[in-house]
């Protein structure tokens, strides 16, 4: 048996504003995936991510609900370099997405943010620090 890594899933309320969502942070979903319920984007290295609605869920597992409290998984994006982070923090959060942590140089020496897509899952960014990358 080989099993391997090939994509991450999430669940989410609203299939037009995730795709929305992760489209402007650069994964590309095809047309009319917003109105689909599943939609998959392939990534760099061949992963994808897959997106289901909640109710694609609910047609194989009627009882499902979604987790209360906070989300329990989340992305971490790479970044070019400190400026973009702080760039596409500023443009996710200008554009209403919440913004649990603001860019900052986090002491593991990198800058570092996260925002939330639309059901609250965690969206890191990082880019190496000048000093660190060195």
């Amino acid at each position: 048996m080989t099993a391997r890594f090939d994509a991450i899933g999430l669940v989410v309320s609203d299939m037009a504003a995730s795709v929305a969502f992760y489209r402007r942070i650069g994964f590309a979903f095809p047309d009319g995936a917003e109105n689909q319920p599943h939609a998959e984007a392939e990534l760099p290295g061949g992963l994808r991510l897959l997106l289901d609605t909640e109710e694609t869920v609910r047609s194989f597992l009627p009882g499902w609900q979604p987790p209360a409290g906070g989300g329990r998984a989340s992305l971490a994006l790479r970044c070019d370099g400190p400026e973009e982070v702080d760039a596409l923090y500023d443009e996710l959060v200008g554009s209403g997405c919440d913004g649990e942590l603001k860019p900052w140089d986090a002491f593991w020496g990198q800058r570092y943010a996260v925002v939330h897509d639309p059901d609250g899952n965690g969206v890191d960014l990082f880019a190496p620090l000048a000093a660190a990358a060195e």
